[in-house]
């Protein structure tokens, strides 16, 4: 057995040294391939990222050029909006946690008006950046905010009512 390995190992294999300097010869030619192709790849690298960067700078002002947001015009207002978006945010949780087929259409209902003013919304900030952050707009943004609290806690009012109403009947039924 160890006779056909020892046999199978000095029939396969090339086992002549090579000549005297191809290790130098072959790492120089290994370092001028691997240096080219960095520099190379680096170079397209660094064009695609700066196309990618230009690209969402514009991207970024072609979006917000026509409108300004109540939170652009002081830290003051920023808070305002992210404390009013906040409300929105959970009321709308609230609504949905409650969904039930009875309450359906009410909640369409003022999903539909909260999208009107949502609207009116966007048409106040495209007034806000007319107007050069006037406060009558502000004003009218901020009561828009107020105005869609209301409707979600008007509709979790009327869900309330409703989900007593039915358990009333049925505590009547019995």
């Amino acid at each position: 057995m160890k006779d056909n390995f020892d046999t199978l190992f000095d029939k396969d294999f090339d086992i002549a040294e090579p000549t005297i300097g191809h290790f130098q010869r072959f790492e120089k030619r290994m370092s001028y391939v691997s240096v080219k192709k960095k520099n190379h790849s680096w170079k397209w690298i660094s064009v695609a990222a700066s196309i990618v960067l230009l690209f969402g700078v514009w991207l970024g002002q072609s979006l917000q050029s026509d409108r300004l947001e109540l939170a652009d015009v002081s830290p003051k207002m920023e808070e305002t909006q992210i404390y009013f978006a906040s409300v929105i945010k959970t009321e709308i949780q609230k609504i949905n946690t409650q969904k039930t087929p009875e309450n359906q259409k009410m909640i369409d209902d003022a999903f539909i008006r909260m999208d009107n003013l949502e609207a009116q919304y966007v048409a106040l900030t495209k007034e806000l950046k007319e107007s050069g952050a006037d406060q009558r707009v502000i004003f009218a943004m901020i009561s828009n905010f107020q105005q869609r609290i209301e409707i979600l806690k008007n509709v979790l009012d009327q869900m309330d009512n409703l989900k007593q109403l039915k358990s009333n009947n049925y505590e009547s039924s019995i």
